[in-house]
């Protein structure tokens, strides 16, 4: 892994039995100059997972959004539900949800759909815009699910180059 994995919430005593929902999780990041963890290479989403795996965790929240703002309906990323993906923290598009060998997308969920589904929207609830890490939550073993970003769950932070460099730059007296 290139990045490090610095803060995992149900490690830390103060956040153990904590659960927030993604914006609150992705704020308490980056007022640590870190940010919700991006799965950029198949080596740190195993890391991750084993983590999970470990510490028997449920389910996590990442930095993956669906882009649903003003600017998302530029060509490359519609249709948006498959090309609009990515990871916030490094502001990295994933692949097509259509490659499912250029990502960790589970093959089932709720309504026994490949993932991304937007399961809880089609059933009445709120659009699915984040991505969560789900630990065989449907029987399903591992992997990423698109779930309502208002849900709670412990996260994973991970450091930010361009935060801690801002903070440098903004502080030059600061050692960071």
């Amino acid at each position: 892994m290139t990045k490090a994995i610095t803060y995992l919430s149900w490690r830390d005593p103060a956040q153990r039995s904590t659960e927030v929902d993604w914006l609150t999780a992705r704020n308490f990041c980056r007022q640590r100059c870190m940010d919700l963890v991006s799965l950029e290479t198949s080596d740190e989403n195993e890391w991750v997972k084993a983590r999970i795996v470990q510490d028997k965790v449920k389910y996590i929240w990442t930095s993956g959004r669906l882009c649903d703002f003003k600017g998302c309906n530029r060509p490359d990323l519609l249709p948006n539900e498959i090309n609009g993906w990515f990871w916030t923290a490094e502001l990295q598009k994933l692949a097509p949800t259509t490659n499912r060998q250029q990502n960790d997308w589970s093959e089932g969920g709720g309504i026994g759909k490949p993932q991304p589904d937007n399961r809880e929207l089609i059933q009445g609830g709120a659009a699915e815009h984040c991505i969560a890490i789900l630990n065989n939550f449907y029987n399903d073993g591992i992997h990423w699910h698109d779930v309502a970003c208002h849900h709670v769950k412990p996260f994973v932070c991970e450091e930010n180059d361009a935060l801690l460099k801002y903070v440098r730059y903004t502080n030059p007296n600061l050692r960071v």
